[in-house]
């Protein structure tokens, strides 16, 4: 996602435990994780303009060359952008996309076929082995292998044919996903629809949310609701209300939670619902309704006028990037929230810079 690693990365970015509370003055204070956040537009107007060529280039290749199978290589955030980008692929592109559990490489030694393979792996820092052991094995074996990687330099770009810099900083963007797909699929219109994304964003950077601040500060569990390409946005808001509020949230599919997670809704239960334009809406907004009549408080992120909502999501050119203008305007949220809860935003406890992962 277009997303702050003031507290994490794809490799659990953090500081040391230390220091996670903080006092009523501290917790007036700017954070990195707001200043980042709000960064984001910039970071993806600098991404868009980088780069061309080389998109291109791999777009024309994979049109060339029409790959058997595709597989995506991250953990945490950035695995979170990597789902948006295989439900995009598979919707508009029609090819299967599978996340690669890294421990077929690195504990069970699987010897994957890779003839017509191609791996694209995520990462901030390029650091992870259980990243970098994957790429290798797929590049030494004849499979095209991309990185989109923060550090060029890192051992994860070193050992990819294709390199993508996210170009940042301490970011990682889904725009550079959209990039890719539109490139591949030569969508003229979806190219016009990114160049237009960074104003959007600005936008949605400054959105009012605070309505789930009043009605979260006080909770230890939640549930965060998508549905296609809104399901990655749920499943990274269900991380940072973990990391940076130390809530147990956990994210789940509007077709899901209809079978075990129902069981928990009782009267006050919170709800984020993420409902963006396009096929997914409906079911989720009737999701919405049936939840509040169980006694659910709800908080619905959709476009502004739609019954219910009152976490307005900023519409964009395309229905296939507003969730991205969603998680904009969720990142200034969970960071206040963190706040209000009395936590460090910027120092989420147990974690480290990199955890290198086998």
């Amino acid at each position: 996602m277009t997303r702050n690693d003031g507290p994490t990365s794809d490799e659990n970015v953090g500081r040391p435990p230390e220091g996670r509370r903080v006092g009523s003055g501290a917790a007036q204070r700017s954070t990195r994780m707001l200043s980042e956040a709000r960064d984001a537009p910039a970071a993806v107007s600098r991404q868009l303009a980088q780069d061309d060529p080389t998109y291109s280039d791999f777009g024309a290749l994979l049109r060339a060359r029409t790959p058997s199978s595709i597989l995506t290589v991250a953990r945490g955030s950035s695995d979170h952008a990597a789902h948006f980008m295989a439900y995009l692929i598979m919707a508009r592109l029609g090819r299967l996309v599978t996340s690669l559990p890294m421990s077929l490489i690195t504990l069970y030694q699987s010897q994957i076929v890779c003839d017509g393979l191609v791996s694209i792996a995520f990462s901030q820092s390029g650091q992870s082995p259980d990243l970098v052991a994957p790429t290798r094995f797929f590049s030494e074996r004849g499979a095209c292998t991309a990185a989109f990687v923060n550090d060029a330099d890192s051992p994860l770009a070193k050992a990819a044919q294709w390199v993508f810099p996210l170009h940042a900083g301490e970011e990682t963007s889904v725009a550079a996903t959209k990039s890719f797909i539109a490139a591949w699929q030569d969508d003229l219109v979806l190219q016009a629809a990114l160049s237009g994304l960074p104003g959007v964003l600005s936008r949605a950077a400054h959105t009012d949310w605070s309505i789930a601040v009043d009605a979260l500060k006080g909770v230890d569990r939640l549930l965060v609701i998508g549905r296609g390409t809104g399901l990655p946005v749920a499943l990274e808001a269900a991380l940072k209300f973990k990391e940076t509020c130390a809530i147990q949230a956990e994210a789940f599919s509007g077709a899901e939670i209809q079978h075990g997670p129902m069981a928990l809704i009782d009267e006050g239960y919170p709800l984020l619902v993420f409902a963006p334009r396009g096929p997914a809406q409906a079911g989720l907004l009737s999701l919405a309704d049936e939840m509040r009549v169980r006694g659910a408080r709800v908080l619905l992120a959709a476009p502004a006028g739609t019954p219910g909502c009152n976490l307005p999501i900023i519409e964009t050119a395309s229905v296939e990037l507003d969730p991205i203008s969603a998680i904009q305007s969720f990142y200034p949220m969970v960071e206040a929230l963190a706040r209000a809860r009395g936590f460090d935003p910027d120092r989420p406890r147990h974690l480290a810079k990199v955890t290198r992962t086998q």
